[in-house]
């Protein structure tokens, strides 16, 4: 047990990503079925959905497993409530500041992980009481941190500034990858992109199939003046680059954006006019598979790096 297993009650460091419209409790179920932390992403879920969906993942799952909730969520108050009245084990937090809620959820014996970009903002979590950081990289798909610190540096520069646990997150996905951040100083990892294409993921199969044949270079971080978000290029992206090199403002943005723009790609398939949020490291996923087979891929495949490592020492 490392200290990340031992403090969640898992088999694997290995935690699911809670990506909006990707993230339902049939991922959830699967990864922690199969020893990792699933995670459901209450983020793009009405306060009923988000309910039925902690129901099901109890029914599937009699492991742990944990929510993602955005700090900035409209309706969090009826979230909060949803989650303790299910008693969810852990919740990580993310846009926002951790000590709003962290107290509240500690009160009822829930562990807190909050995501950080920065140094910085990982202290405050710890000052706030979270038992964990995720540390994510600019990488990473979905909503990103504004000083584009690379997971590689981050990592690190996060390990040495605090004294609770560090989840590495932001372009990994295979085992490997996975050995790197634990070479740098994580106790876990954080995998979202690479559980996107899984046959349990809930984001439509437009989406899998558009991730798994992207290359090098086909995402971008758009919209930095509103909350910085990495894309794959669609026309979307291509009219949101067009956008901010013509000097558009927050309000033009904002208009561009309208409401549902994400539901419009990654759940209802619109691969041209929609919003995909995706990692850069979709350029290394050519594959859909089930969720319990990535995760123990992962992880064999991060005990064979380990061992051919010492080779070297």
């Amino acid at each position: 047990m490392n200290k990340i297993t031992d403090i969640l009650q898992i088999q694997k460091p290995i935690i699911q990503a809670g990506m909006i419209w990707a993230s339902g409790y049939k991922l959830a179920a699967a990864v922690s079925n199969a020893g990792g932390l699933g995670i459901i992403g209450a983020g793009s879920m009405y306060p009923e959905v988000f309910e039925a969906h902690l129901s099901k993942c109890k029914e599937a799952t009699n492991k742990p497993f944990g929510v993602n909730l955005p700090l900035l969520y409209p309706d969090i108050n009826k979230h909060i409530d949803n989650i303790i009245k299910h008693e969810v084990p852990v919740v990580i937090t993310s846009a926002g500041n951790p000590k709003t809620y962290t107290g509240i959820f500690k009160a009822h014996g829930i562990k807190v992980i909050h995501v950080v970009s920065s140094s910085k903002f990982a202290q405050k979590a710890e000052a706030a009481g979270c038992d964990a950081v995720v540390a994510e990289g600019f990488e990473a798909g979905g909503h990103n941190g504004r000083d584009e610190t690379t997971t590689m540096v981050l990592i690190p520069a996060v390990v040495n500034a605090v004294s609770i646990p560090v989840i590495a997150a932001g372009g990994i996905a295979t085992g490997s990858q996975m050995a790197a951040a634990f070479a740098l100083g994580a106790h876990a990892v954080q995998v979202g992109s690479r559980f996107v294409a899984s046959h349990e993921a809930s984001s439509h199969i437009n989406f899998k199939n558009a991730v798994i044949n992207s290359s090098e270079g086909d995402t971008f971080l758009r919209l930095k003046q509103l909350t910085p978000v990495r894309l794959l290029n669609n026309e979307f992206s291509n009219q949101v680059k067009l956008a901010e090199e013509n000097g558009a403002g927050i309000d033009a943005l904002n208009d561009l954006l309208g409401r549902g723009r994400a539901k419009k790609g990654m759940f209802e398939g619109d691969m041209e006019n929609g919003e995909l949020e995706i990692g850069q490291v979709a350029a290394i996923i050519k594959d859909i598979l089930p969720a319990g087979d990535i995760v123990n891929n992962l992880w064999n495949e991060f005990v064979h790096t380990c061992k051919k490592l010492t080779a070297y020492v």
